[in-house]
């Protein structure tokens, strides 16, 4: 599948377009600037090897060329990453927003939350990007370094909310790509209200206790996936 990463370049996009690269995607490294999203993606054939595909741009024509777009952006500048790919996301493109309102946004804490006026920032994108594209809430949970380091399975459920059922089960198939991975669906993209801010918690366990891979799993089921409908 043809997969974009807008903010590419950061440290959690990089590994995410690194676990889908390794997955067989391929994958289109967004960025404000062209050369530097190119530059990353040569980083990433380094790391992933030839038979992986990798490619950068800028944060437009990557979105303009993927099936689904996950953008993985800090709160501060989401909205203007969104207005700006706007034009390129057609309705009906699935777009995956892991972006968290942590008040680093306004110099506050990273482990203290901001209310977007729509509920939640993947709400804000919504509102932003044009009618009908589809858009999915998830990865707020999954450590940017859990991701980068390959060569450990990533001990974390990927938490993902949607209103659109079919696009919430596009999301979780390229998650379970991802090997050890499971994605639990939890329910409308008012949800991500909730799972956006476990970011924050997140970053409080991973302080007390000085690692930086946290993440949580829901007990319950050996498999979750898509509910019975």
């Amino acid at each position: 599948m043809d997969v974009a990463v807008i903010g590419g370049t950061g440290e959690e996009g990089f590994g995410l377009a690194l676990r889908l690269g390794r997955a067989g995607h391929r994958v289109v490294i967004g960025s404000r600037s062209a050369e530097k999203g190119a530059g990353r993606a040569s980083d990433a054939l380094k790391i992933l090897g030839g038979n992986a595909t990798v490619e950068g741009t800028t944060n437009e024509e990557a979105a303009a060329q993927a099936e689904v777009v996950f953008v993985t952006v800090p709160f501060a500048g989401q909205a203007d990453i969104y207005r700006a790919i706007k034009p390129a996301v057609a309705p009906g493109k699935v777009v995956v927003d892991a972006t968290s309102p942590l008040a680093t946004a306004v110099g506050g804490r990273a482990w203290q939350v901001l209310r977007p006026w729509q509920g939640s920032a993947a709400e804000q994108a919504k509102a932003i990007l044009q009618k009908g594209v589809r858009m999915v809430a998830g990865f707020h949970t999954i450590a940017a370094e859990a991701l980068q380091d390959l060569d450990k399975p990533i001990e974390s459920d990927v938490l993902v909310c949607g209103s659109d059922p079919e696009a919430k089960e596009m999301a979780g198939a390229l998650i379970e790509d991802i090997p050890n991975l499971r994605w639990v669906d939890c329910g409308g993209l008012d949800m991500a209200r909730i799972s956006e801010t476990l970011t924050a918690l997140m970053i409080g366990v991973n302080r007390a206790y000085k690692v930086h891979d946290a993440g949580f799993r829901i007990v319950g089921r050996d498999a979750w996936g898509p509910p019975a409908r």
